[in-house]
């Protein structure tokens, strides 16, 4: 129930609350795959304090290119990611659990509802 003691109700065709088709309610979708190696790869390079430049030069590819597999810019192919993992002396197996373990809290996070937050019904036409 909401503060004021009505429920919620959420059109599920158009994902929007209300009789009064009020503002759309955004989706939280899953982070993409190549953000979460991009957050992994950049945190060990972090916690071993070295450059862009320097891990880009010992796996072969331009520093630009590899921030922006940092920044989930770019989908770095299995070779590339393997390549990167190497020059960080990540095992690749490594980097895959630490990523499913950020997109299984991720998961979690966005379905807790907070105490306070309305209850939504969700009613099928």
């Amino acid at each position: 129930m909401a503060a004021s003691g009505r429920s919620v109700v959420i059109d599920i065709r158009t994902r929007r609350a209300g009789k009064e088709r009020g503002p759309e309610i955004p989706d939280d979708p899953d982070p993409l795959l190549r953000n979460v190696y991009g957050e992994i790869l950049r945190d060990e390079r972090l916690d071993q304090d070295r450059t862009l430049d320097d891990v880009a030069r010992t796996v072969g590819m331009s520093k630009q290119y590899l921030s922006e597999v940092e920044r989930g810019r770019k989908e770095p192919s299995s070779e590339m990611l393997h390549s990167v993992c190497d020059a960080l002396g990540l095992p690749i197996e490594h980097l895959l659990t630490r990523a499913v373990r950020r997109i299984t809290a991720s998961r979690r996070i966005a379905t807790h509802r907070p105490a306070g937050t309305p209850r939504v019904e969700l009613l099928a036409a």
